[in-house]
This record gives structure tokens, C-alpha cells and sequence, in this order.
């Protein structure tokens, strides 16, 4: 099963999108949280993203699911850090709520990790109003 990785410079904001994603797709388990430093201050921390990689990886990959830029580059970094792993890792240009909430269910349902990104990344067309 594919894992999710959810990066926020906020430990609250990724521990709620890790709560409300895993109420659509209940009994999924592979998503982690990767928010805020290990101080608890706001930030991101290459080292914990790929702690979460590690964690949330079941053999099928990792998805990785950004809020702001330098997220990204720390995703990035983490990823660089993993590549002797073997694990199968791609951060989704996609937004971080929407994204992790159909990457969750894409998931939960078995689809591999080139579904579950592109689910996720589908998820910018999404309207809220009509």
C-alpha cells in the first residue's frame, strides 16, 4: 500500500490534515504527519520528513504532500537523504488538504503511487462554489 506524508511548517496543521484525511479513508494507516520543528516552532526538518518517509513507507512507495515552498525543499532534501533506501518516493504538486484527502482514499483503495499523486494533483480542480 502506498504511504502519505503530509509537511506542514505547522505540527498542528499536519496532525489535523493527518486527522481529517484519515476519516475519509477510514482504517488507512500509512499516512504520517512531518509538521514543525522538533522544538515544536514553526519549520521544516528534512530529517523528520525522512523519518516519516521511513515510517509510512509499506513497500509501494511514498507520496509527499506539501503546504509552502521551502516544505518542498526540505521534502526534496529528505528524498536526496533516502535515495539508497529503495524506497519509491514523489512529492504531489497538489494542494495540501484537498490532495491528502483523495490521495488517502486512492490509497486506502490499493491504487499505486503514479494513481495516488495523480489523484492528489487533480484535486486543484476541485470547486468550492459554483
Amino acid at each position: 500500500m502506498v504511504g502519505l506524508v503530509i509537511v506542514s511548517h505547522s505540527a498542528k496543521i499536519a496532525e489535523g490534515v493527518v486527522d481529517l484525511a484519515s476519516q475519509m479513508a477510514p482504517g488507512f494507516e500509512g499516512i504520517i504527519a512531518a509538521g514543525g520543528l522538533e522544538t515544536g516552532e514553526i519549520g521544516t526538518d528534512a530529517t523528520r520528513i525522512m523519518a516519516a518517509v521511513e515510517a509510512a513507507d509499506a513497500g509501494d512507495g511514498v507520496a509527499i504532500l506539501c503546504d509552502l515552498g521551502s516544505a518542498i525543499m526540505s521534502a526534496e532534501t529528505a528524498i536526496e537523504l533516502l535515495e539508497d533506501s529503495g524506497i519509491a518516493v514523489k512529492i504531489a504538486d497538489a494542494p495540501l488538504i484537498e490532495g491528502a484527502i483523495v490521495a488517502a482514499v486512492e490509497a486506502s483503495a490499493g491504487e499505486d503511487l503514479p494513481a495516488v499523486i495523480q489523484a492528489a494533483e487533480d484535486a486543484w480542480q476541485t470547486r468550492k462554489l459554483s
